[in-house]
C-alpha cells in the first residue's frame, strides 16, 4: 500500500488498519495488531502478538513486545504487549512483554514515553501517565494513572506508584508511592503533588482537606499502614481524593518512601 514503505518487512499474518503508516525499514513480526491512524516512523520494530490501539506514534528506533529482560525467560513463552489509544512513544523506547504464560504488559490511554525510557516486563501504566527521558520502569512495577517520572528517574521491581505521583529526575524508587505525592532522590518524600493536584481540577478546599491528612499520617509515630486504616475505618464518607489516599496503604509488601 502506499503508506507503506517499500524497505519496511511486515509479516502477513499481522493485522494492520489501512489507514497506518509505515515508515522505511520497519518490522511489524506475525500476530501484531495495528489499530486505526497507527504512525511507525522509521526502524521501529513491532514484535509479535504486540498490540496497538488506535492513533498510536511510534518513533523511530522504538521495539515494543521485545523479550523480559530475564535469564530464566522461555522466548516460546506466548505472551504480549498491549498498548491504548493515542499512545506517543518516542525514539528508542523500548516495551518488554510479559514474563508470564499469556500474561500483558500494558500501557493504558494517551501514555507519553519520552526517548530511551523503558517499561520492563509484567508493567501496567495508566491513562495519561508519563515516562521522561531514560526514565525506567523495572518489571512489575505499577505506575498511577496521571503519574510522571522525570528523566532519569528509575523505580525498583514489584513498586506501586499511585496515581498523581510525582517523581523528580534521577530518583531512586524502592518503596510504593502513595497517590498524589511528590519523590525525590533516594524514597524521600518533599509533599503533595500541588501542580498535579490543581491541573486535574481539584478545588482548594479538597487540596486543603488532602494536605491535613497527609500531614496528620505522616508526622504521628507508629506504623503508616496501621494510622491509615484507623483514619479510614474513622471516616469511611471521605472524599474520594483521600480515601483513595489512604486505602494505598492497605495493599502492597515493599514498605512506603518517607518524608
Amino acid at each position: 500500500m502506499d503508506n507503506f514503505h517499500p524497505t519496511a518487512i511486515i509479516d502477513t499474518n499481522a493485522s494492520i488498519a489501512s489507514d497506518c503508516r509505515i515508515g522505511p525499514y520497519c518490522v511489524v513480526e506475525e500476530g501484531a495488531v495495528l489499530g486505526a491512524g497507527c504512525r511507525l516512523d522509521s526502524h521501529v520494530v513491532i514484535k509479535r502478538r504486540t498490540e496497538l490501539g488506535e492513533r498510536v506514534k511510534v518513533f523511530s528506533g522504538a521495539v515494543l513486545g521485545g523479550d523480559p529482560q530475564d535469564l530464566s525467560f522461555d522466548p516460546e513463552m506466548c505472551s504480549k504487549v498491549v498498548i491504548g489509544n493515542d499512545c506517543t512513544l518516542r525514539e528508542g523506547v523500548t516495551v518488554n512483554r510479559s514474563l508470564t504464560q499469556n500474561g500483558v504488559t500494558r500501557l493504558g490511554e494517551r501514555v507519553y514515553m519520552m526517548a530511551f525510557s523503558h517499561a520492563a516486563h509484567d508493567c501496567a501504566i495508566g491513562d495519561r501517565a508519563v515516562l521522561a527521558n531514560a526514565a525506567l520502569l523495572a518489571g512489575h512495577v505499577s505506575l498511577g494513572a496521571h503519574a510522571f517520572v522525570g528523566g532519569g528517574g528509575a523505580v525498583h521491581q514489584f513498586c506501586r506508584i499511585g496515581e498523581g505521583v510525582m517523581i523528580g529526575g534521577h530518583s531512586s524508587i524502592t518503596k510504593d508511592v502513595p497517590p498524589g505525592i511528590s519523590v525525590v532522590d533516594r524514597n524521600h518524600v518533599l509533599g503533595l503533588n500541588l501542580v498535579g493536584l490543581k491541573r486535574r481540577g481539584y478545588s482548594a478546599e479538597e487540596i486543603n482537606e488532602f494536605k491535613r491528612v497527609f500531614r496528620e499520617l505522616y508526622s504521628e509515630p507508629g506504623r503508616i499502614r496501621d494510622r491509615a486504616r484507623r483514619r479510614l475505618e474513622a471516616n469511611p464518607e471521605a472524599p474520594v481524593l483521600i480515601r483513595r489516599f489512604l486505602e494505598f496503604f492497605q495493599e502492597g509488601t515493599r514498605g512506603f518512601v518517607t518524608g
